[in-house]
């Protein structure tokens, strides 16, 4: 791998907008040579406020970095990561099979009689919290407005057909889990 980066919006809970990193391959640190996008940030901490018209990259994914890191954007983060380290993510991983088996289970009975289909792996090892559902019939940003308006439930729609629901192990509840089944079934009528 050269180059990768990542949002922080979904895994650590912050939002969109929020931070990203990224990472660079240790062969391409130091390389001048390379364009790239540059600016105040890119340059040497120790000679950054010489503000010099030439950029001193350092040897490091900080190189890449144009512009000041969000501040208040940063403070939900740092708050996340602690959650996360403090709990751990074996623990974490272990109650999120859990809930997300638990909402597997009560979608299988919902949708039994419904035109809605789980489409995420029964496998846990092939999926992390979220359980993706597919609209035979309807719009998913059209259910997602009602499960919201009507039943207080927030999912993740995906026009044409498709909604998430992600029990997230570090805040949501079992009861979360069939507030949601139960807005679905009452919010989806059965199929005839």
């Amino acid at each position: 791998m050269d180059f990768a980066a990542w949002c922080s919006y979904k895994y650590l809970n912050s939002g969109p907008g929020a931070l990203a990193g990224a990472f660079v391959h240790q062969r391409h640190l130091g390389d001048t040579t390379l364009q790239r996008f540059e600016g105040w940030w890119s340059t040497e901490p120790a000679t950054r406020f010489e503000m010099t018209p030439v950029c001193r990259p350092p040897a490091s994914a900080d190189a890449w970095q144009v512009s000041n890191p969000p501040i208040f954007a940063m403070g939900p983060v740092r708050t996340s990561l602690r959650l996360f380290a403090e709990k751990g993510m074996p623990a974490l991983r272990e109650r999120s099979i859990r809930l997300t088996g638990y909402l597997e289970g009560l979608l299988d009975e919902v949708v039994r009689n419904r035109p809605v289909t789980v489409i995420t792996p029964r496998d846990p090892e092939r999926r992390g919290c979220q359980l993706s559902l597919r609209l035979d019939t309807g719009s998913a940003d059209e259910l997602a407005k009602r499960l919201r308006h009507e039943h207080g439930v927030i999912v993740d729609a995906r026009e044409p057909n498709i909604v998430r629901a992600a029990p997230v192990p570090l805040y949501s509840s079992y009861h979360d889990c069939w507030r949601f089944a139960d807005a679905l079934a009452r919010t989806v009528e059965e199929s005839r």
